[in-house]
């Protein structure tokens, strides 16, 4: 594990639902709990190998409620939407943090694609 991936401060904003992590050369990330949750490294979101994966739509209002350590080397975030497994490593939610834009944006674009959306009050109807 790098070092300088390792977060020297993590604070969750619960009004905001978002994860803000700093780092010891002076950046600064915040990650809303959506994002965290739709790119989790959980099995249940990545499935058991590549193509498995398993879009995650009406994530827009989900929020973590607890935040465990795991040793010295991730956390476990747990979701109000009852999803709790997949360990955060250092070095993930560094990678979540610098590629934030890409991510968020193909993430939209799966959404789109596949005729879902992000508010789970919301039905999105796609017509050709």
């Amino acid at each position: 594990m790098n070092e300088q991936r390792r977060p020297t401060g993590i604070q969750l904003h619960k009004r905001s639902r978002e994860l803000e992590l700093s780092y010891a050369q002076g950046d600064c990330y915040r990650l809303s709990c959506e994002y965290l949750r739709v790119y989790s490294p959980s099995a249940e979101v990545l499935g058991h190998g590549p193509g498995q994966e398993v879009l995650q739509s009406g994530k827009m209002h989900v929020a973590i409620t607890d935040i465990k350590p795991v040793g010295n080397y991730a956390l476990q975030l747990v979701f109000d939407d009852g999803h709790d497994t997949g360990l955060y490593s250092w070095d993930y939610l560094y990678t979540l943090c610098t590629e934030y834009e890409q991510r968020w944006q193909r993430y939209l674009e799966r959404l789109n694609a596949a005729g879902a959306g992000r508010d789970p009050n919301e039905q999105v109807l796609k017509l050709d």
